[in-house]
């Protein structure tokens, strides 16, 4: 046998292998066309839950939705999220995206959002729609929405909080027979990525036992780098004495994004602690009040005061009493020898 022979019978066994594989197997080449004949298949893939803005007292949650496609074009797809309350079972909002027609092979994001209280939890229910017809569902939970920040109260700037190094550091500045000056140094630390703006410190100085606020201050904090710390220092004013509750609070635009508590112990018999429960015990408030100019012991010539029963206070106490018991007694004997 030649060689041009050789070769014609090694390439006719060759597409006879080929075509018995081909109808063993009448899957293993696929038609393009049949692939896009095949009816198209729409379903969801995940749903990721994201805040949205928060604001006082509704937030808005973004839904993010997966949708996997496979087959010909799907038409007149839509997408329903429903918020529920979790311990009521009432609808608390409802809206539908209108995704329209979907061609693409693969995966497909399609956006979302509800609107909800900041109290409470809630259950999220997806369901994707073909031409009306339900295909696919999902059911998601949140809770602790309340902890969400305000986006007109989210700030990077807040109070240190160290285990040695005090927030709020008191110490007496001076001192006179009646009040003690005070000063007060708080700590506050920049944990955004940028340098932040200025932002106001107020500072109430709040006596233990009444709550009577007998000072107040108000101070700017400058811009705080990255990571950084920064101190700012001001002076209070109170009645020597007594025990205080140093209130520090953060302001951005009259917006409070922070607050602290520090002590000044002033009173030598007993010491009070930041943020314990405040006692109801008497308090005499005329020392947080402003002087008048007038006579407190009650007389405009120094003499003693009235007390409304015609004694004074050079008068023995008791006399009147033993007085009084002599004459019984002469009385009674009086009237024994007459009988």
């Amino acid at each position: 046998m030649d060689t041009r022979t050789t070769l014609l019978a090694i390439a006719a066994a060759v597409v006879l292998a080929g075509a018995v594989g081909i109808v063993a197997v009448p899957d293993a080449v696929d038609d393009p066309r049949a692939e896009a004949d095949r009816p198209g298949q729409v379903g969801l893939v995940d749903v990721v839950v994201a805040p949205g803005e928060v604001r006082g007292e509704t937030a808005t949650l973004d839904l993010l939705v997966d949708l996997e496609h496979h087959g010909s074009t799907v038409e007149n797809v839509t997408v329903r999220h429903r918020a529920i309350d979790a311990d009521s079972g009432l609808l608390v909002d409802e809206t539908t995206v209108d995704v329209g027609t979907v061609d693409r092979e693969g995966e497909t994001t399609v956006n979302g959002s509800l609107d909800v209280e900041r109290e409470g939890g809630y259950r999220l229910e997806t369901v994707v729609y073909v031409d009306g017809e339900r295909r696919s569902e999902r059911t998601t939970r949140v809770a602790g929405v309340s902890a969400l920040t305000p986006s007109y109260a989210d700030s990077p700037v807040g109070f240190a909080d160290g285990n040695v190094w005090p927030t709020v550091a008191v110490s007496v500045a001076e001192t006179t027979e009646e009040t003690a000056t005070l000063s007060v140094s708080v700590s506050v630390t920049n944990r955004g990525d940028d340098a932040s703006d200025e932002i106001e410190l107020r500072l109430l100085l709040r006596q233990a036992e009444s709550n009577v606020i007998a000072d107040r201050a108000t101070e700017t904090v400058g811009s705080v780098r990255p990571g950084r710390t920064d101190t700012v220092t001001t002076t209070l004013e109170a009645p020597d004495g007594y025990n205080y509750y140093v209130d520090a609070a953060l302001f951005d635009d009259d917006v409070l994004i922070d607050e602290t508590q520090g002590v000044a112990n002033l009173d030598p018999q007993e010491t009070i602690s930041a943020n314990e429960t405040v006692r109801d015990v008497a308090f005499e408030v005329e020392d947080f009040s402003e002087e008048t100019g007038e006579d407190l012991d009650g007389g405009s010539d120094g003499g003693a005061p009235d007390r409304g029963d015609g004694s004074t206070d050079d008068a023995t106490p008791g006399f009147g009493v033993v007085v009084a018991v002599a004459g019984l007694l002469a009385a009674a004997l009086l009237a024994r020898r007459a009988s």
